[in-house]
């Protein structure tokens, strides 16, 4: 089975982050098309391949605000190789689409408080019909946001925390979001990689709009093209070559970690394979 992170061109989004630079972006129509081919071309690689496969979409920019990746998503989903396709979202589009998907359709759904009424938010994430995962940045300013989302989301609906880039949590700091987040530990501080055994390069990929393959994301070093079949020679078991990973979609592919036990049958929709946590009587 092969594990495809796709990336394509889009770089524009519909809310305005203070983070995040492509918040700022807007796509010319001529970069729109450019990102919808690429798009339609990966579709139809995947749909005429003979091995299992797997897809999250990780666009820079939000691909739901655009048709073609919710045809996509459906199209995929109803493949018979294709063991399960997911997207980063900040679920800002209307979801009535999602009803056309199959059950191997799933969203990972991120909420910014600052970019969208709650009143709207909850309700939308509530009455989603796949599955599903809600995250939020861990900055302080949204602790009570959190913890709101958190009462008020199905028990079981997981939701995640990231630690907010370049900040350093106290004890007392992170114990309050692990409250959100009992998972929210994996995330708090960067892990040490190098020359540790990773999946990506072997079983995972990353391509970008042109079919260039990497290991994944964060590593520059090219493995081939994904449509002239170059990359297959160089899929192989291999270490991580950077210091540290700082981002789940990277770690979680660190094989001492254990996540994909953690997150079995969910780990790209970012689902834990044993939600809610099971607390014993004696709380132990």
């Amino acid at each position: 089975m092969l594990t495809i992170l796709y990336r394509g061109p889009l770089a524009s989004c519909d809310y305005d982050c203070g983070y995040c630079p492509f918040a700022k972006r807007r796509d010319t129509p001529e970069q729109l098309r450019a990102d919808r081919a690429a798009l339609e071309r990966f579709t139809a690689w995947v749909a005429a391949q003979d091995i299992e496969i797997s897809v999250l979409f990780t666009p820079w920019g939000e691909g739901l605000a655009r048709s073609w990746y919710r045809e996509a998503l459906v199209r995929l989903s109803w493949l018979g190789n294709v063991r399960r396709v997911a997207i980063q979202t900040n679920l800002s589009c209307r979801t009535g689409w999602l009803a056309e998907a199959s059950d191997r359709a799933a969203l990972w759904v991120t909420y910014h408080p600052t970019q969208v009424p709650y009143e709207r938010f909850l309700p939308k994430v509530r009455s989603l019909p796949v599955r599903h995962s809600v995250g939020i940045v861990g900055d302080p300013a949204h602790l009570a946001d959190a913890r709101r989302l958190r009462a008020d989301l199905p028990p079981e609906t997981y939701l995640w925390v990231n630690a907010q880039e370049g900040r350093v949590y106290s004890d007392a700091e992170a114990a309050e979001w692990t409250a959100v987040d009992p998972l929210f530990g994996y995330s708090r501080h960067a892990h040490r990689s190098l020359g540790l055994p990773c999946r990506t390069g072997d079983s995972v990929i990353s391509v970008d709009g042109g079919g260039t393959v990497r290991r994944c994301h964060f590593v520059p070093e090219v493995l081939g093209n994904l449509y002239d079949g170059s990359y297959r020679p160089a899929l192989r078991p291999r270490a991580c070559p950077l210091p540290v990973c700082d981002c789940h979609i990277g770690y979680v592919h660190l094989e001492p970690l254990g996540l994909y036990d953690v997150f079995a049958g969910g780990v790209l929709e970012r689902v834990p394979a044993a939600w809610p946590p099971q607390v014993s009587r004696s709380g132990r």
